[in-house]
């Protein structure tokens, strides 16, 4: 039996686990696993390429099995900020917003806003526009109706 392949897996399971609790989002664990199953095939006697197979193998079934279940269990959450206090509110569009050229820009409480429409719609200047979101530092805007004026 070998003792280099053994320790050198153990190596990478320390690795694995150190990246793991340096991040705060799950990245490397499931490498984590594979590297302990080729270590214990290192213990075993199995031939390197085998083991690195393990390795892979083993690593993907763990990423695969529970990657998704984790990922809705441990949501990352959004803080809010001032800005999301806007969505909803009214502004007037002050440079035409046409999401092709990439431009546009809306007067909202007094601010500045670089905009986008949220259909792609041209929207021309003095138009009022609703607030519908914030991606960023843009606005994601809808044309408000005349009627609803």
């Amino acid at each position: 039996m070998d003792l280099t392949m053994t320790l050198v897996w153990l190596g990478l399971v320390v690795v694995f686990v150190v990246i793991e609790g340096a991040n705060p989002q799950l990245v490397s664990i499931w490498f984590a696993g594979g590297a302990i199953a080729g270590c214990i095939c290192a213990l075993c006697g199995v031939p390197l390429y085998l083991q690195t197979l393990v390795f892979v193998g083993v690593s993907a079934i763990l990423l695969l099995a529970t990657r998704p279940f984790v990922k809705k269990v441990l949501k990352l959450k959004t803080h809010a900020t001032n800005s999301d206090s806007n969505i909803g509110k009214t502004g007037l569009v002050t440079e035409q917003i046409d999401n092709v050229k990439g431009i546009g820009q809306v007067n909202l409480a007094g601010m500045l806003w670089t905009a986008r429409s949220v259909d792609d719609a041209v929207i021309e200047p003095g138009m009022k526009v609703r607030v519908e979101r914030i991606e960023g530092v843009k606005l994601i805007v809808s044309a408000v109706p005349e009627q609803q004026l």
